[in-house]
């Protein structure tokens, strides 16, 4: 990941709104976001073998300042008509934004698993991160951490969804595969706390459907 802080966010879409959020999001909200000062990049993932249309987007930021920032939080309380037009759509929204605790690997992977969690792992987080780094076929791992204060800040977007959960951290897996991000899920399994193993069972995996850094935004 780039920067020293992380956006993440989930929501679930009905069939019918499906292609409208798909071209808000490729077309419209992604840029608008990468735009903003600190902001460096998105990436939007797609929940595989879900039997709802979930997505998960993490933004990467230059440090965890950006999620309370004026340039950030003026953006939230003007959304476009588009916006305004989707937000109330968004189903099972969660959102969380903070710094990056320990992070190991190059690149990013093309599947990932990205666990939520309730309560900050009691582990040591760099020694977690680089054994599944270590992994066969693992790209990277990584360990965010939620600022819950500047999450929690009231915008016009916020008050436009029905549901806005957050959580205590972010625990991401990046890998080549499906088996091999899945087999260091049942690694991790192991390393956690029983109180995080149902979790851990109940995560679908995520495969990347769109991209976009700073760099490629017009002008």
């Amino acid at each position: 990941m780039q920067g020293a802080g992380y956006l993440a966010i989930w929501s679930d879409l009905a069939p019918q709104d499906e292609t409208d959020w798909a071209h808000w999001i490729t077309r419209e909200h992604a840029a608008e976001r990468v735009g903003i000062e600190g902001f460096l990049a998105c990436r939007i993932f797609r929940a595989l073998g879900a039997s709802v249309n979930r997505y998960f987007i993490l933004y990467e930021l230059e440090d965890e300042r950006v999620v309370g920032g004026a340039d950030y939080l003026a953006r939230l309380n003007a959304p476009t008509p588009w916006s305004q037009r989707i937000m109330p759509r968004l189903g099972n929204f969660a959102r969380g934004g903070g710094r990056v605790a320990a992070s190991v690997g190059i690149g990013q992977g093309g599947i990932v698993a990205p666990l939520r969690l309730d309560v900050v792992p009691s582990c040591d987080a760099a020694m977690l991160v680089t054994e599944l780094a270590g992994l066969d076929r693992i790209i990277a791992a990584r360990l965010l951490l939620t600022d819950v204060a500047q999450t929690s800040i009231k915008t016009s977007e916020k008050g436009m969804r029905t549901r806005d959960d957050t959580f205590a951290a972010l625990l991401l897996i990046e890998g080549l595969d499906e088996a091999a991000v899945r087999a260091a899920l049942h690694r991790l399994r192991s390393m956690l706390p029983a109180e995080h193993h149902a979790a851990v069972d109940a995560l679908p995996l995520y495969r990347l459907a769109f991209g976009l850094p700073k760099r490629l935004l017009p002008g």
